[in-house]
């Protein structure tokens, strides 16, 4: 299917601007696009322009200048709230129709977004194959390929966005909803950082693990969505207050050296294909400047499989009991087989099931700190529709192997499309890091979405050129120019460890320093002057987490304190300086500029 133009925010934006485009001419083009197709199981509701008209009325004062969604036309999963327009969550015996927008519905239309309709789902949430919809409904068809999944619960929204009938579309994600359908649909799948974006207005799967997901054909398109979106609300239970400027953290460029773990080969359980488009992603992000570390993932699969084998399923069951007591046809067969197993754990099973999680998530937080940033596979296989048919619970679990422990851990996780199989369908993988790890994540996807240039989803469409961002992405850590006592091995070190510091590099700064032993201690203590008559003197760089920054600060005696120290690379970072007037009190300070550096004047002082 060709789309009739490229529908990334970017292209809409500079059309809109140029004048070639207004959001009511784009809105007529895609209702006539959807009028020649015909009749379409991605969506169940698509809003006709008399109910759009409001939508563009809002808009006729605006434009790209004043609103930074302005006219970009977007799907939502039918089991998230849109005002006036019947919620089903895949059931027309549950619908109801809510009187107001899901909270991050608000946030973009507020921001000018156009919502175009309600997208189809596997029902309640419930799959990762995009099968399991009633007969009125329909199933979706891949976007590449009919006779293959789409991938799901949110299979709706990834077809209608690869399609080009949408710039993007929101799904949920609770195990795998949202990325499952965006590596089948070659586009990027967001899934937050539990609490950070409401689920006000959002038909709960698992409430305790559910969040909002984003499908767009770009991670610009992603980045700004997440910058809308991740609003504290107030009045959901689980939303969780975090600012990623105040944390540190920044979308940007990423850096030119990072370590990435990978699973043991033998764990990724994926055919051909996907054990291809694995190999493919380590290339590209080694060609990045990234190193490959090997993991074994087993607390991660471990978690993964108390999903669906533990009592997290009686959420699912306390959602739709009432439902399935009364109008048990109302419910999908597979559906309704899953949910029903939510209604025998006891109250024990549950606490054992945590204290099992508890256990899993130690040893897993334990495993990725280690790396920068977590690649994994997205899935496993691709199946057809006719193999889910003949194994509809045994295909499915295998689709979500690498993306059930997602939010049990608490993680954020991003599908990223890697390249395509022989037979033309897209393959993808997905980064992974700790929670509100999510825009390093977009950070390191975009470097890799620029090294792998392939289409917009489903359209053909080529994709617009990927410039190198002005600014450095940001990970919410900070790194410390050590010259002394805090030096590894040294008194003082523990202070950097204790906070979770890791040693990026063993260095120099740059030849305009002066290094002298100050009096009193113990430990001795060295300060570092910046002297342009100096010479270079042995430094370390270490990373601290950001949150950790101010205790460390608080714990620098006088005369010493925080600065910018320059490096041999002529790079400035955050190091240790020394108060003017201090290298004579308590008494005079010695140069030991010439010993190179602190552990060289300790050597010899000895």
């Amino acid at each position: 299917m060709t789309a009739l133009r490229p529908l990334d925010i970017k292209s809409l934006h500079q059309a809109y601007s140029s004048g070639e485009l207004t959001p009511a001419s784009l809105i007529d083009e895609l209702l006539d696009q959807a009028e020649r197709l015909g009749p379409n199981s991605a969506w169940i509701t698509r809003l006709t322009r008399e109910q759009l008209t409001p939508y563009l009325q809002k808009l006729e004062e605006e434009s790209p200048a004043t609103l930074p969604l302005y006219g970009v036309p977007f799907a939502i999963k039918d089991n998230i709230d849109l005002a006036g327009v019947p919620t089903t969550a895949g059931s027309p015996a549950y619908a109801y129709t809510p009187d107001e927008h899901a909270f991050v519905v608000q946030q973009l239309i507020d921001a000018g977004a156009l919502p175009l309709g309600k997208t189809n789902l596997d029902q309640f949430a419930t799959g990762l194959v995009g099968e399991r919809a009633l007969d009125v409904y329909g199933t979706p068809a891949n976007a590449f390929d009919p006779t293959f999944i789409p991938g799901g619960s949110s299979s709706g929204s990834a077809v209608v966005t690869a399609a080009g009938m949408v710039s993007f579309a929101l799904g949920t994600d609770t195990a795998g909803s949202g990325r499952v359908p965006a590596c089948f649909n070659n586009l990027y799948g967001v899934k937050p950082s539990l609490g950070l974006l409401s689920t006000r207005g959002v038909v709960p799967a698992c409430a305790t693990l559910d969040t909002i997901s984003l499908f767009t054909l770009t991670c610009d398109d992603a980045a700004a969505l997440l910058a809308l979106t991740a609003v504290y609300d107030e009045q959901c239970a689980w939303s969780r207050r975090f600012d990623f400027a105040v944390q540190g953290q920044r979308y940007g460029q990423p850096p030119a050296a990072f370590r990435f773990g990978v699973p043991l080969e033998s764990q990724w359980q994926t055919d051909a294909a996907y054990t291809q488009g694995m190999h493919q992603a380590i290339t590209k992000l080694e060609a990045l400047g990234g190193e490959k570390v090997e993991l074994d993932c087993t607390p991660l699969l471990a978690a993964a499989r108390l999903l669906y084998e533990g009592p997290w399923v009686a959420e699912r069951y306390h959602v739709i009991q009432k439902l399935m007591a009364e109008s048990p046809k109302a419910v999908h067969p597979v559906t309704f087989q899953i949910t029903q197993g939510g209604a025998t754990p006891l109250a024990v099973d549950a606490f054992d099931a945590r204290y099992k999680l508890a256990e899993y998530k130690r040893q897993a937080d334990a495993l990725i700190q280690q790396v920068d940033v977590m690649l994994s596979p997205t899935t496993v296989t691709h199946p057809s529709k006719a193999e889910v048919a003949k194994d509809p619970i045994g295909a499915n679990s295998r689709l979500g192997i690498w993306t059930n422990f997602m939010n049990l851990l608490d993680y954020s996780a991003l599908a990223v499309p890697i390249g395509f199989t022989e037979r033309e369908l897209p393959v993808g993988v997905t980064l992974f890091g700790p929670a509100f790890a999510d825009l390093q994540l977009l950070s390191l996807a975009r470097a890799l979405e620029a090294r792998s240039r392939l289409p917009l989803g489903a359209s053909g469409i080529e994709r617009p050129a990927i410039e190198p961002l002005a600014t450095p992405a940001q990970n919410g850590t900070m790194e410390i120019v050590v010259c002394g006592a805090h030096l590894e091995g040294l008194p003082l070190n523990h202070q950097l460890t204790e906070r979770g510091g890791i040693k990026v590099e063993s260095t120099q700064s740059a030849p305009r320093y002066k290094l002298y032993a100050l009096a009193g201690g113990p430990p001795a203590r060295p300060a570092m002057v910046r002297d342009e008559q100096g010479q270079a003197i042995e430094v370390e760089v270490w990373r601290l987490p950001i949150d950790t920054v101010g205790s460390f600060l608080a714990g620098i005696p006088v005369p010493l304190g925080l600065g910018q120290v320059e490096l041999a690379d002529g790079s400035w970072k955050c190091g240790f300086i020394c108060s003017a007037g201090a290298l004579n009190e308590p008494g005079p300070a010695r140069d030991v500029s010439d010993y190179g550096g602190w552990r060289g004047w300790l050597k010899q002082a000895k």
